[in-house]
């Protein structure tokens, strides 16, 4: 099994550089990463250049795409399925860090006991103690609300330990069938520069006939929002807002007769998250 991990880089390279060193760590799987440097100024392609090296050594091949300025998160992701080479993809965010060290080959293990899954997500924890739940796959209200399953649970809440289908993985980190990823048009450019570009792919990969799934026995660290809430020309409430109501009117006719849960179950939970430069060593298992 061969996979293309994708991720994006615009700036943060103190975040950059501590999530991509971490998967280096990864087990089990042949695997290759493809990053889009979204015209960064900060020293982050100059690093790449040097972690491309350090991957090579390890086995994994890190191609880089330079672009000259932010093109936004739905193009450049598509530039880099143009160029992306395994069977599956892996969309990772620059601020998720390894917690299993097998994760691909576990994820990819559940993708292929469900045949009909197009795509697979893990449970995303905080990188700090003790490790509540970030993300436990995303679940829409018939009103199109969005929902973060456990956001602000303990890890190991019963409710989110077993596997699960579910309406929408986020891309923050999920592996997916690259043909499928393909076959649906991959994102859709309308969403720039971010937000809900990767639930309106979950809903066009379902519209074809897939399933998604997640899978709480692969976890991973997010340090939550520092890619997209760190970018300081990106006004990430108004980007929600337009691109949640983009979304609300093109899938409305699905997720209102959906089983999602009421809207008052889908109130966004503050969680309280100290600083990038505050949070220590991330233990890594498996």
């Amino acid at each position: 099994m061969r996979v293309s991990v994708i991720t994006l880089t615009h700036n943060q390279l103190a975040v950059t550089r501590r999530c991509l060193e971490s998967w280096l760590e990864a087990t089990g799987a042949e695997w290759e990463l493809v990053v889009v440097e979204n015209g960064s100024a900060d020293g982050t392609r100059e690093w790449l250049a040097g972690f491309a090296r350090t991957a090579a050594a390890r086995g994994v091949e890190v191609r880089v795409i330079l672009n000259d300025r932010n093109l936004g998160c739905s193009t450049a992701r598509n530039q880099a399925l143009a160029e992306a080479r395994g069977e599956l993809v892996a969309f990772m965010d620059n601020d998720v860090a390894l917690r299993n060290r097998d994760w691909l080959a576990a994820l990819g293990r559940a993708l292929d006991r469900e045949k009909d899954a197009v795509a697979v997500g893990p449970k995303l924890v905080y990188p700090f103690p003790p490790h509540d739940i970030q993300c436990a796959g995303v679940a829409i209200s018939p009103h199109g609300r969005v929902q973060f399953r456990g956001r602000g649970e303990p890890r190991d809440d019963p409710r989110f330990s077993q596997p699960a289908e579910v309406q929408c993985l986020i891309s923050a980190c999920c592996l997916a069938r690259l043909g499928a990823v393909r076959e649906a048009g991959g994102f859709d450019e309308a969403f720039n520069p971010v937000q809900f570009e990767d639930f309106d792919l979950c809903y066009r990969l379902r519209e074809a006939g897939g399933r998604l799934y997640y899978v709480p026995a692969v976890e991973m660290y997010h340090f939550e929002s520092v890619t997209t809430a760190g970018t300081e020309t990106i006004p990430n409430t108004r980007v929600i807002v337009r691109n949640g109501l983009r979304f609300k009117r093109r899938w409305q006719h699905r997720f209102a007769h959906e089983s999602g849960p009421p809207d008052a179950d889908c109130r966004w939970r503050a969680v309280a998250t100290p600083r990038f430069d505050e949070i220590g060593g991330l233990p890594v298992v498996g």
